[in-house]
């Protein structure tokens, strides 16, 4: 399949242009959101709050899906990075809050760190559009 008939979201992060991507693309079936943090324009939400920032991340991939036709119904694939392991209870509390009864199949991972030190948590998404 080529990017020709790819629909694609921008939100505006400074990332976005500098590093050239989408926040989301759909094509055929599928749509994808990047690597969603929990900032909002410059203002990142729940600094130091774990549960904040995935709760607050999810909730702007799921905007980027959502300019794109599905709902948070359609998410098919979660991923969550975390850059600290003492982090996980409280981003998993947030992930099962948002899509227990959707129920996706998810990975979650411990990473070094990310661009910006007060990120706690970065999240992608996936989500199927067909019949």
């Amino acid at each position: 399949m080529t990017s020709e008939g790819a629909r694609r979201v921008q939100s505006g992060s400074p990332w976005e242009e500098s590093f050239g991507f989408a926040r989301a693309v759909a094509a055929g079936d599928r749509v994808l959101v990047g690597g969603t943090t929990s900032f909002k324009g410059t203002v990142l939400y729940g600094e130091g709050d774990p549960y904040e920032q995935t709760r607050v991340a999810f909730g702007n991939a799921l905007e980027a899906l959502k300019e794109l036709g599905p709902g948070i119904e359609s998410v098919i694939r979660t991923r969550m990075y975390l850059s600290h392991v003492r982090d996980v209870d409280e981003a998993g509390r947030a992930h099962k809050e948002l899509f227990d009864s959707v129920r996706p199949a998810s990975t979650l991972l411990v990473v070094e760190g990310f661009v910006d030190p007060r990120i706690l948590v970065e999240v992608e998404l996936e989500a199927f559009r067909g019949a």
